[in-house]
């Protein structure tokens, strides 16, 4: 009964906490988005254990960038979080950010809650847009091919070199056994979108330029620096 009581008291508390982020407005959820992915991709430029970072950052199609993934485990687990996806012009300079949000579930022994900013690296057009056309399972419904990189991976850049996707990962807080983005799913947070950009958007139309939003700007900027 004891075990029983534990076990409802951890996942109620991660659900207090999970819902304590999705009930916000959608607006000031988007614009905390904004600016928490420029700060995001600043700590990871500059974090000594993710040096191939900056290595890759410059030549890739797109990126999507969590700043906040809560992951749970108690023998099965659980992680979620909204982010961004920018895509790279030829010319260097990115879109403006399409609302996305992950989730995935996983099984086995794990144990702990950590709170993990992520950065998908999609090196390839044939990734992105089946990324943008599926919504599905990352590695999986996808078709593209995904390599881990970061603090607490055993994966190395150079192992990961033919990836479509590379995903960097670093802890904000906490201790987890058992992560993985095995079987994760990226899906398009439709409310975001329009609340950032007007009834009607799309990720296919805010990656194209037909919509705008200048608070984004200051993100663009960041992703542009070299």
């Amino acid at each position: 009964m004891q075990y029983i009581r534990t076990v409802a008291c951890f996942f109620g508390v991660l659900f207090l906490t999970a819902c304590a982020g999705w009930q916000e407005p959608p607006r000031l959820t988007t614009d905390n988005l904004v600016v928490t992915a420029a700060q995001t991709i600043e700590r990871f430029r500059s974090h000594e254990k993710l040096k191939g970072f900056s290595d890759l950052l410059p030549s890739a199609r797109a990126v999507v960038i969590l700043p906040t993934v809560i992951k749970a485990g108690f023998l099965g687990g659980g992680e979620a979080g909204n982010g961004v996806l920018l895509r790279r012009a030829d010319d260097g300079s990115w879109s403006y950010p399409a609302f996305y949000t992950l989730g995935a579930a996983s099984f086995g022994l794990q144990f702990g809650v950590q709170d993990t900013a992520i950065v998908l690296i999609i090196r390839s057009e044939g990734a992105l847009q089946s990324i943008l056309k599926h919504q599905g399972k990352i590695g999986a419904d996808t078709g593209a091919s995904v390599g881990g990189v970061g603090v607490g991976l055993e994966a190395s850049v150079t192992t990961n070199l033919g990836a479509d996707i590379v995903a960097f990962a670093s802890s904000n807080i906490g201790a987890y056994l058992g992560a993985s983005l095995e079987g994760a799913v990226l899906a398009t947070r439709r409310d975001l979108n329009e609340a950032f950009y007007g009834e009607g958007a799309t990720p296919e139309t805010i990656i194209a330029g037909s919509v705008k939003n200048p608070t984004a700007d200051s993100l663009r900027q960041v992703l542009a620096r070299k």
